[in-house]
């Protein structure tokens, strides 16, 4: 097969292919709108794919799928988002992780409510207005919501258009030449249907490892498939070495069995989430690792050591636990058995269950 360079348009109308593969095999999805459901005229509700979209960032489908569920039981329209409480959301968002996203869907549910009338805009610009959403959410949520003809590009995207163009330039430096390829390809007739079919292609075909290209529809102008090298593909630039940061987290019981919590400040990391008392560790510095540390003197006993890794560290924290009177800390006392409905993140339910072994099991007793 004589190859194609990257200046060269496909040799058959790529959309079209890819839009038959899709109509055929794309994946059910709780906020999609299926080919056959659009075509009888069945519209996209912006609410469900911007807040789709915002879980699924940095996120699998099937993690997002019992979220995205609850938090349309608990607020079934944006102005209702907006209208929780704060506290509510970061704790319905708890164990999704990059709780940067919580707060952000909130101040843009607020921003759509009080600004729009409860109404998304319907214009990349008019979308990359709103707080929390940037250059992939704005596309995304024009061409899958409102049929714009915008060019949107995930991970799955990049690692389909990566292949099919051989881009051996890395990440993230080769993004801007991928994306105007998706802008190129992507049609003025179904862009919302083709870029969730681009995505399905990703996530169902052009898997990152052993891609199944016996059944791909664009395998005929795939650059990477003629060169039989797709895993190759997307080229990444060497990751630094992930530090690890030290820290100290203290969990405090009373005899009715009531932990101590406290909420973090609202900006930086896990920032608004709830937490036991921990020492002042970040991404950038270790904090003190010893009952020294502890918030207020009592008799904390060692209970080994939790690992947590976040995108750009590792953190390990020793975890404390003492058995006490309710003291007059910052905070406030928490009955075990209401953990589970906290605004704890991850790292806290280890600590906690570490612990408290039986902390966030059904039945404690």
């Amino acid at each position: 097969m004589m190859l194609q360079t990257l200046s060269q348009p496909p040799s058959r109308n790529l959309a079209e292919h890819l839009l038959a593969w899709y109509d055929r095999h794309h994946r059910e999805l709780p906020w999609r709108v299926s080919p056959a459901a659009a075509k009888a005229g069945k519209r996209a509700d912006p609410y469900h794919i911007w807040l789709s979209e915002v879980m699924l960032q940095q996120t699998t489908v099937q993690a997002v799928k019992p979220y995205f569920a609850k938090f349309l039981t608990l607020w079934p329209t944006v102005g209702e988002l907006a209208a929780g409480p704060v506290e509510d959301v970061m704790a319905a968002w708890a164990g999704l992780g990059y709780y940067a996203r919580a707060r952000n869907l909130k101040k843009c549910a607020d921003a759509v409510a009080t600004l729009h009338g409860g109404v998304f805009p319907d214009t990349e610009d008019g979308l990359r207005s709103l707080p929390g959403i940037g250059d992939y959410t704005s596309a995304a949520v024009a061409a899958i919501a409102f049929n714009r003809q915008a060019a949107v590009m995930d991970g799955n995207v990049e690692r389909v258009i990566s292949r099919l163009y051989a881009i051996d330039s890395p990440l993230p430096g080769s993004k801007p030449t991928m994306k105007a390829k998706v802008a190129l390809l992507t049609p003025a007739d179904r862009p919302g249907d083709f870029a969730q079919a681009m995505m399905d292609l990703g996530a169902t075909i052009c898997t990152p490892k052993r891609p199944a290209c016996a059944l791909c529809p664009l395998r005929e102008d795939c650059l990477a498939f003629a060169e039989h090298d797709p895993e190759r593909f997307p080229v990444k630039a060497k990751k630094k070495d992930r530090p690890v940061r030290l820290g100290a987290a203290f969990v405090a019981v009373t005899p009715e069995g009531e932990v101590l919590l406290r909420r973090r400040v609202e900006t930086g990391l896990l920032g608004g989430m709830t937490e036991v008392p921990t020492t002042a560790w970040t991404a950038r510095i270790d904090g003190g690792d010893t009952a020294e540390h502890a918030p207020f003197e009592a008799a904390w006993e060692p209970c080994g050591t939790i690992i947590h890794v976040f995108t750009h560290f590792e953190l390990r924290l020793a975890v404390f636990r003492a058995r006490t009177e309710k003291s007059p800390a910052d905070g406030w006392w928490e009955p075990v058995e209401n953990l589970e409905a906290q605004a704890l993140p991850t790292v806290m339910k280890k600590v906690i269950t570490q612990a408290l072994p039986l902390a966030f099991a059904k039945n404690p007793n």
